[in-house]
């Protein structure tokens, strides 16, 4: 029997997130005969660590010090324990990770970019340069963001797109069984517009609560929407605030982050998302897979998942009246909102599963191991 391949996935925590749920439902798939998985987290291990360690081994970093971006010297010995035949870094690790695989002797080093900022800082493009010398595949999610990489990026040979996947049979077309509305109090007859996310700058919930106080105004019918986030945040507060002084803080619903996403999402009438930035959201692939119609921000990997079938769901970012006017459309029109859901989940079942994702990934781990081997 071959000797499985050991590879070690770093990462800041496995908390919440899009990328923090790639990781964990691609150690979870992975071939364990052929591959042994180990996770560490610099930080913490956080809430999709747990039930993790029946599939790999995790491990938190010990504490560095303030000179560990220089010589991450501690960090180098934890990974020359765990003796990876390759490692696979995440964003938000790159510079720190790949300085400490390379210093322990690691063999192969992959890393993917899970999406950028927009505007994307010349420092962080600088740093992401420099590291990316010691990296021998950059994994992008998106077509749109390995074009972004490919100016700051060396050898952008180095770069292929493997976009994320979901679990279509765990997010799956269910009807409203009324209990998020029995929670919330909201009737039967009320239009839910849902979104799903990290409550920070780059996600734009302020331009999203605009565009909810316009649709509100335009409103002709009795039983007006209302909207549900469900995610947290620096911005929480600010947005609870905004809400207030747009007046509908009635109609809006902080939920905190769930662990009960699938129950949610059955009760949403439209999915909508207001970032400035993405990468492939993990978010608006489980609402589509979900059945929800998305409206959405025409920003990163967000065209490419909707696809031309549903390219006119795509509006302007920091446009809250181009949003507003959108979600108006798609509660006005039942007919075109039931065709749009059906297409929505059709595209990811079709595009976005997760063993497609993960055998992509399966693929990088045994020709970077296979690389390795000749090298030495």
């Amino acid at each position: 029997m071959n000797q499985r391949i050991r590879v070690l996935h770093v990462v800041n925590n496995l908390n919440y997130g899009g990328l923090e749920r790639v990781v964990a439902e691609l150690v979870q798939r992975t071939d364990r005969d052929r591959f042994e998985s180990h996770v560490m987290a610099l930080g913490y291990m956080g809430h999709f660590g747990e039930g993790l360690d029946k599939f790999a081994t995790l491990h938190v970093a010990n504490q560095m010090t303030k000179f560990s971006m220089l010589y991450p010297r501690t960090l180098s010995r934890q990974i020359r324990a765990i003796a990876p035949d390759v490692t696979h870094l995440h964003s938000g690790v790159l510079y720190k990770a790949s300085l400490a695989a390379s210093i322990a002797g690691v063999p192969r080093q992959i890393f993917t970019d899970h999406g950028r900022q927009n505007p994307d800082p010349w420092l962080h493009r600088a740093i992401d340069r420099r590291a990316s010398r010691r990296v021998d595949v950059v994994a992008a999610v998106s077509e749109n963001l390995r074009l972004h990489l490919n100016t700051f990026i060396p050898d952008p040979s180095r770069i292929c797109v493997i976009p994320n996947g979901v679990n279509t049979e765990r997010y799956t077309p269910r009807d409203d069984d009324g209990e998020l509305r029995k929670e919330l109090g909201v009737g039967s007859d009320v239009p839910i517009i849902g979104s799903i996310g990290r409550l920070e700058p780059i996600k734009g919930y302020n331009v999203m609560i605009d565009a909810f106080a316009k649709l509100r105004a335009k409103w002709s019918k009795s039983s007006g929407p209302v909207l549900v986030l469900v995610g947290d945040g620096s911005e929480r507060e600010s947005l609870e605030l905004s809400a207030t002084r747009l007046g509908v803080s009635d109609s809006v619903h902080f939920l905190g982050w769930r662990s009960d996403i699938e129950r949610i999402t059955r009760a949403f009438t439209v999915f909508a998302m207001s970032s400035h930035s993405e990468g492939t959201s993990v978010s608006l692939l489980e609402a589509m897979s979900a059945g929800l119609c998305p409206v959405v921000t025409n920003v990163g990997g967000n065209s490419a998942v909707l696809g031309p079938e549903l390219a006119h769901r795509l509006v302007p970012p920091a446009d809250p009246d181009a949003l507003a006017m959108a979600l108006l459309d798609a509660l006005r029109n039942s007919e075109t909102l039931k065709r749009d859901s059906r297409s929505a989940r059709g595209r990811v079942v079709e595009t976005f599963g997760l063993d497609a994702m993960v055998r992509r990934y399966e693929t990088l781990y045994s020709e970077a191991h296979k690389a390795g081997r000749a090298a030495k």
